[in-house]
């Protein structure tokens, strides 16, 4: 059997095999020499080991990993997959273990932090896809609402309802034939998650006998199951924003069974009394640390992940990975395998979680706009809050059955909005970015792959509409805050790098929502949670400011707070401000600047660049208003594919196609993203250049 690796102008991997099982293989193989360490950090995230060489910061994600038990459901996962699927999957684990310790040769972090490359398990890859999106669906929000009802009651329960921290969402819309130019229709988008070094996504392309494909890879995961062109259909996905994840307020006990402290039981009370639960204790290395013990406990509703016997708070973790062992893995080579819309349409049946909204064409005309994921059926306080698990009625009665679809005229576009997935979900992304596309996309009937990046670079921020209309209302201000409410006013409220005006908004927001989080009516949610058992690792969603930065819109136009004087918290930031503005303000992307998240952290020369964007843009460079104007999340690629020629398909990813620091491809394709620009998709293998497996070969670095 033979593999051959090629690459285009940018080091995006093209890859040619006999097989699918050998170039799975040679998938493996690739991402471990261009993505050893970020693969690796993966692995152990997945396991809960990563504290062993990144130290204390890490220990409340292993703690986390450990207790949700990831690593086990993703071998549970792994023993129910069909032969074929498996057979494929270790396929790939034997490329990567096949290539970790050339990759690691190339990558100083693992001499950095003495981290030696390890063996991968058959299931590690559906660990790190776990591992990739537990979070995915929000749970913490429910975490959060309860505190909100604890302390301000019941009816504000969704009083902050919007895509807040923690969440990932994307951009994507498709365009039929009839609004082209060339009269075949194109999908385009981004996906919205923490930018990453290296990046989350890794172009790719796969060939053999029976496929043909490129699209974007989760280094890790063999297969291309997020987006995708195999000549023929081409698909993309949003995340539908659905509830499908529980947590259950949990009574533990120990209980001795009068055989000593060997015999000692847990028990967890239930709708039917007290059940036997689950308890073992791990061990947590810790790096330049002292080893920490954590016990691990399952309910018959799931993992422990909050508390333990004699704690006041304990919660469980009920996800459908972990109740119907079924990760959804068999879509990934069906999806490779696709030819119609029909494909890609049975392939995602198979889907389980994270839930997404799919969108598909083929050549043929075929269009596909639907729900893909597994949602459980059940009480609706489920959705909303931490339920009680000793009451009846919240248990689960089977899943959502069919998922929602909907017929594509002109345009369709995904963007996390209230819609599609309505009936799954509880929160969704306000409706600002959606509106945005369907208006820019409403302006030409012959749209090209080129014209795209006019949509995903697109920086108006509809949401300051209602902090400007307050803002127009007020009146005897002083001298300096009546030309900053004008210069506000006159803003064309394009969150511009360029832009001394998006600069000035952000800052008066800022102030705003900072006077808000500090308002009386909201005194009772800046409390601290008492419990000391609760994780550092979802004290993020109980953060009070991020939470009013993110909900600003509403909480600016609410009954439900009647107790604040709008117009007066916003005349006082307006003066604040303006008192404050000793020196002429900065370009917004002087403050905005990219801070992606790194394992080991380091920065290019001259520091990491300013961005245009804000949360609400199109462009959703995101960062955290009334926190920071730094931007963590934001496109973690852009992609245009085109049904009329895949080779005038386009994309780009915010870093590079190398996971190798000091690679020529390590960030090559950072001022492109910077800009909005977009990279070709070559498709002609005598365009690309064929490389061998040195590693001492300057090309293959």
């Amino acid at each position: 059997m033979s593999t051959e690796v090629f690459r285009d102008a940018w080091g995006i991997p093209h890859l040619r095999a006999s097989s699918a099982h050998e170039l799975a293989f040679a998938q493996g193989r690739n991402a471990a020499t261009d993505r050893a360490w970020q693969i690796e950090v993966e692995r152990h995230r997945s396991q809960g080991t990563t504290a062993a060489f990144l130290g204390a910061e890490a220990v409340g994600w292993d703690r986390f990993a450990r207790q949700s038990r990831l690593d086990d459901t993703a071998r549970r996962c792994f023993r129910s997959l069909d032969a074929e699927t498996a057979a494929w999957v270790e396929r790939y684990v034997d490329g990567v273990n096949a290539g970790l310790a050339e990759g690691a040769l190339r990558a100083p972090e693992f001499a950095g932090t003495g981290l030696a490359p390890g063996e991968w398990q058959s299931w590690t890859p559906l660990g790190i896809w776990l591992s990739t999106h537990i979070l995915f669906a929000g749970f913490p929000t429910k975490l959060w609402r309860e505190e909100v009802a604890r302390r301000l009651g019941d009816d504000a329960i969704t009083l902050f309802a919007t895509d807040g921290p923690g969440t990932s969402g994307s951009n994507g819309w498709l365009v039929t034939g009839e609004r082209t130019a060339t009269g075949a229709p194109l999908i385009a988008g981004d996906p919205h998650r923490f930018i990453e070094d290296p990046g989350v996504y890794q172009q790719i392309r796969l060939a053999c006998p029976e496929f043909d494909v490129v699209g974007l890879a989760v280094p890790g995961i063999p297969g291309i199951g997020h987006f995708g062109h195999t000549n023929s259909v081409a698909w993309a996905i949003t995340n539908a924003m659905a509830d499908y994840q529980d947590l259950y307020r949990e009574r533990l006990r120990r209980r001795t069974d009068g055989a000593g402290a060997a015999a000692e039981v847990v028990e967890a009370l239930g709708p039917d009394g007290w059940r036997p639960a689950g308890a073992h204790t791990e061990t947590i290395e810790v790096a330049g640390g002292d080893p920490v013990e954590v016990e691990v406990i399952e309910t018959e509703r799931g993992p422990v992940i909050i508390g333990g016997p004699g704690d006041e708070m304990v919660v469980s973790l009920r996800c459908p990975t972990r109740v119907y062992e079924d990760l959804g893995f068999g879509a990934l080579p069906a999806l490779l395998r696709a030819r119609t819309v029909d494909d890609v349409d049975r392939a995602v049946d198979q889907w389980v979680e994270p839930v997404n909204v799919v969108q598909a064409a083929d050549t043929a005309g075929g269009l596909l706009h639907r729900v893909a994921g597994r949602v459980p059926l059940r009480h609706r306080d489920n959705g909303l809050r931490v339920v009680p698990a000793w009451e009846p009625g919240h248990a689960w009665r089977g899943v959502h059955e069919p998922m929602p679809r909907a017929d594509v005229s002109g345009v369709a576009v995904m963007a996390n909005q209230r819609g599609l997935a309505a009936p799954l979900g509880v929160e969704f992304a306000p409706p600002y970015r959606a509106d945005r596309i369907k208006q820019l996309l409403d302006g030409s009937k012959s749209w090209s792959a080129p014209d795209m990046a006019a949509v995903h670079t697109d920086t108006h921020l509809a949401s300051a509409r209602p902090l400007l209309g307050l803002l127009s209302g007020l009146d005897g201000l002083s001298p300096q805050g009546e030309r900053l409410r004008d210069q506000l006013l006159r803003w064309d409220r394009r969150m511009e790098a360029d832009s001394t005006d998006a600069t000035v908004y952000a800052a008066v927001r800022t102030e705003v929502v900072r006077r808000l989080a500090a308002h009386p009516d909201l005194a009772a949610l800046t409390e601290p949670v008492a419990d000391p058992s609760y994780p550092g690792v979802f004290l993020p969603w109980l953060a009070l400011t991020p939470r009013v930065g993110f909900a600003l819109a509403t909480l600016l136009t609410t009954d439900l707070l009647p107790g604040i004087d709008r117009p007066a918290e916003v005349r006082a930031a307006v003066e604040a401000v303006a008192a404050a503005s000793d020196a002429p303000p900065v370009p917004w992307g002087d403050v905005h600047r990219l801070t992606p998240w790194q394992a080991v952290e380091s920065a290019p020369p001259g520091g990491w660049p300013g961005l245009p964007g804000d949360h609400d843009c199109v462009l959703s460079t995101s960062s955290v208003p009334g926190v920071t104007d730094r931007c963590a999340r934001g496109p973690a690629a852009r992609y245009v594919w085109d049904l009329a020629r895949r080779e005038d398909s386009l994309w780009v990813v915010p870093l590079g196609a190398s996971g190798v620091p000091g690679s020529a491809h390590h960030h090559d394709q950072l001022p492109l993203w910077l800009r909005g620009e977009l990279v070709p998709v070559t498709t002609d293998w005598n365009h690309l250049t064929k490389e061998n497996h040195d590693p001492r070969d300057p090309r293959n670095r």
